[in-house]
């Protein structure tokens, strides 16, 4: 489909169009309008409607929420521009902001604060400055075109989110197929850790996904530390899965295969690529319980 036109509704902006437009911009590069849709727009398939209309019908490309029974799951129009492009279920495993972004415009401040089981004030210590600039000057525009700073903007953050679950994806496969299980032996419960070997494949960002893989195969209760290559060298870096307490690196410091070690304990870097010595280092960081 030859994607013409972005329409969203006037007047204030929210996270959930604002995202949707992202998407919708960075995909297809065209204009959006701020304004109510025509009949005609909505039986067009060549122009997106976001987040009003009353109608979701993602082979029309209109994605609106409104119109859904109030017991009807927290979708919004983001949660429908992701769903219409293969995304959604990725983003719901992946992006721990998009769940709150539903609640948020669906159920309303104080549902949403009740679900992410914070006081409703800290809803708004938690907006940041760079959030109400972009919202508030995507607002302020009755059209927005490629040669618009926003709306550049609004591309790079588009094409940000799809980049990062689509990498995401392949990254998770590559764990899953190269990923080893280390179990290191102390005088207690022994320490589980994950391992990733050097790859040309994972150079450039060789800790990127390594939290979610962890978290899609049910292993955060069994992770205490992660082994994954050094990109500033040959070496690797050690460093506590979810900040678990039962290792401190600043122990194995004076090592002298040890390059860095936080003086806070919580990674260290090392030259050593042997997964014997590795697993030494591990153990030695181990934090001894009376």
């Amino acid at each position: 489909m030859n994607i013409q036109l972005i329409v969203t509704h006037p007047g204030g902006a929210h996270k959930d169009d604002f995202l949707a437009c992202c998407l919708l911009a960075h995909l297809h590069g065209v204009p959006i309008q701020r304004r109510e849709p025509t009949d005609e727009d909505l039986a067009d398939p060549s122009i997106c409607v976001v987040d009003v209309g009353d109608i979701h019908d993602a082979d029309l490309n209109n994605f609106d929420h409104h119109q859904f029974p109030r017991d009807a799951p927290p979708l919004c129009a983001l949660s429908l521009v992701l769903q219409s492009i293969g995304l959604y279920e990725d983003a719901l495993a992946f992006c721990p902001w998009l769940r709150p972004a539903e609640w948020l415009d669906t159920l309303g401040p104080n549902e949403a604060a009740r679900l992410m089981e914070i006081p409703r004030s800290a809803l708004g210590a938690l907006n940041s400055p760079v959030d109400m600039t972009m919202l508030n000057r995507f607002a302020s525009h009755q059209e927005i075109g490629p040669e618009s700073p926003i709306y550049q903007v609004m591309c790079m953050v588009g094409e940000d989110i799809v980049n990062y679950l689509r990498t995401l994806r392949e990254r998770l496969d590559y764990l899953k197929q190269h990923g080893q299980y280390w179990t290191i032996e102390t005088d207690g419960e022994p320490i589980g850790a994950l391992f990733l070997a050097h790859s040309d494949t994972i150079s450039n960002d060789p800790s990127f996904g390594i939290y979610a893989f962890i978290e899609s195969e049910g292993k955060a209760s069994e992770i205490q530390a992660l082994v994954y290559p050094d990109r500033r060298g040959d070496g690797y870096g050690l460093t506590r899965y979810d900040d678990s307490q039962r290792l401190n690196f600043s122990q194995i410091e004076s090592l002298d295969e040890v390059r860095f070690a936080h003086k806070k304990g919580f990674v260290a870097k090392v030259t050593t690529t042997d997964p014997t010595r590795l697993k030494q280092l591990l153990e030695l960081a181990v934090v001894k319980t009376e």
